[in-house]
């Protein structure tokens, strides 16, 4: 069994083998440990891991608890998809073992795979505390950190890996994909076929290979590398979708539309059905915002105009960047960041722990409407201590906290930080959606709603109408991407005046600045080649297959002053 069709199985099995005690030799069996043990052993040493999984299970069905039993049945269970019995399987194997790094590792591994990535960083922590040279808990570490776009640590931990283990698949997959995220296909092409040469299909190296041949202008090529794998009968799921969307892309840029967009449609329903056990049972984030837009047509706008609390020491000024997924917000960020004064922070949830105090459900608008400075303090504070938690350093600096979806948080910003600024990013609506179907987020309860053009079109409605209603209470200054791309020098200038910064022509390295640290948004590879036209009009090659989503559409494309046709 190869890695990439099992999940993560060599890896696993690895850490186990290697690190966690092997059941008792019969010489030494007493009645507690029964011979299925030796059988399971067998097994292993036969490195026939689906019958020591099933073996496993069988003695824990029959009440015999061993750490390795536990460790082998959660696999099993993984491989059904019974992702919470695994997850139970493995916390418990660690309550036994709790010195085991083997066994957290495996932990840290099925976290990962329920994409609990925060969860699954402090178990590889925990391993790696235990058996610092642990090679497989190193990589799973660095993907993890990929996962949380922390892309500088993701690649120092990958590169760790290679001084222990220099053709470890993983690390290399790793690097390649952060390579190719800066836009630097040549060396993530070499990075790639690395891991190819050492297990040939690896869906990771595949579609990195496949993007650095597109990037080179042979679409054909890409087209056979991901065609040959979607044809791997073997291919989880997920990856299948992945590599779907893809080929979405290459077929994109050889003009093939329907064909192009029949892959996309493929991909994100094989992502709706992969994802549908952890979201379709529950309320939709478009019924979430939904919800916030009745509250706060029912509070009347003064409510939310209030005093400003002083910024804390050192830091110059604050300013929140935000507007829809796909609308700019990245490259505009990527421009600022660029300049002296400024400190950005790149789609980090700061803003969690008023989350649960005051956006926990709709209805908690009434109380955040009225809630105190005295209460809403530690609020505040808890926003700073996440601010530098998550690797920002303020003092000194205008301080940009970039996130998209902070729309739908407007409420709790105007309330916290009544003083700051926001710069809204805007688009046409009907690329914005589109690029939104077409492009692979981390799945979350948004992204999730952005897998069908209906979806994701009356999403987008919803935060518009979020950000019309608190426009009178915030202060914000438009930025029209394209705009931005047709006359840069004026936009950028007059966003920067927007939040009291001057002028400097390091504005316009932001591409370099893109290649250097990587970014974790699906954007990255093309701000890598500086500013780009390519996107402006998109839509209009899709007219046909956007059409379910274009009457939602139309009034924001009137409003915001976009050409009907």
């Amino acid at each position: 069994m190869t890695t990439w069709k099992t999940g993560r199985t060599t890896i696993k099995l690895t850490g186990l083998t290697a690190q966690t005690a092997a059941p008792p030799s019969a010489a030494s069996r007493t009645p507690a440990r029964p011979a299925i043990f030796d059988e399971i052993k067998a097994a292993l040493d036969a490195r026939d891991y689906p019958r020591a999984a099933a073996l496993a299970e069988q003695a824990l069905a029959a009440g015999h608890e061993h750490p390795l039993v536990l460790n082998l049945a959660a696999l099993r269970a993984e491989e059904d998809g019974r992702l919470d019995e695994a997850l139970a399987r493995l916390r418990r194997a660690t309550e036994l073992a709790p010195a085991d790094p083997g066994a957290r590792n495996a932990l840290g591994l099925c976290l990962s795979r329920l994409e609990r990535h925060a969860e699954a960083l402090a178990e590889f922590d925990r391993a790696l505390a235990l058996a610092p040279d642990f090679a497989g808990a190193l990589a799973a570490r660095g993907g993890t950190l990929e996962a949380l776009g922390r892309l500088p640590e993701a690649e120092a931990a990958h590169r760790r890996v290679l001084e222990l283990q220099p053709d470890n698949a993983v690390a290399l997959a790793g690097l390649a994909n952060i390579a190719s995220r800066r836009g630097a296909h040549v060396e993530a092409k070499a990075l790639a076929e690395r891991v190819l040469a050492v297990q040939p299909g690896y869906p990771d190296a595949v579609r990195v290979a496949a993007a650095a041949e597109l990037a080179a202008g042979d679409a054909p090529a890409a087209q056979r590398r991901l065609e040959a794998l979607i044809a791997e009968p073997q291919i989880a799921s997920q990856q299948l979708a992945l590599t779907q969307g893809e080929l979405g892309d290459v077929l994109d840029a050889q003009g093939r539309t329907a064909e192009a967009f029949a892959a996309y449609a493929a991909c994100n329903m094989g992502l709706w059905r992969a994802y549908a056990p952890a979201f379709a049972g529950q309320p939709t984030a478009l019924e979430f915002a939904r919800g916030m837009i009745e509250r706060l047509e029912a509070i009347p706008a003064e409510t939310w105009r209030v005093a400003g609390r002083p910024l804390p020491d050192g830091v110059k000024g604050h300013v929140f960047l935000m507007g829809f997924p796909r609308s700019g917000t990245t490259l505009l960020e990527q421009v600022l960041g660029s300049h002296p004064d400024v400190e950005t922070l790149e789609e980090r949830e700061t803003l969690s722990a008023a989350l649960r105090a005051y956006l926990a459900t709709p209805g908690d608008l009434d109380r955040l409407a009225g809630a105190s400075d005295a209460e809403l303090d530690p609020l505040r504070e808890a926003y700073w201590a996440r601010v530098g938690e998550e690797g920002a350093k303020p003092q000194g600096k205008v301080f940009v906290d970039k996130h998209p979806l902070n729309t739908f948080k407007l409420p709790l910003i105007a309330r916290l930080f009544p003083a700051a600024k926001i710069l809204f990013a805007q688009r046409d609506p009907r690329d914005v959606v589109l690029s939104c179907y077409r492009r692979r987020f981390a799945m979350s309860a948004p992204a999730y709603q952005l897998l069908t053009l209906p979806g994701a079109a009356a999403y987008y409605d919803a935060a518009m109408t979020i950000a019309g209603l608190m426009t009178p209470v915030v202060a914000n200054h438009v930025v029209r991407h394209e705009a931005l791309v047709a006359e840069f020098d004026a936009t950028a200038r007059a966003a920067c005046d927007a939040i009291g910064l001057g002028w400097t022509d390091a504005l316009r390295d932001f591409a370099q600045r893109v290649k250097d640290r990587g970014i974790a948004t699906p954007s990255g590879a093309q701000l890598a080649g500086g500013l780009s036209a390519e996107g402006v009009g998109q839509w209009r090659r899709y007219r046909a297959q956007l059409a379910p989503a274009l009457p939602r559409l139309a009034p924001w494309v009137e409003r915001f002053g976009y050409e009907a046709q």
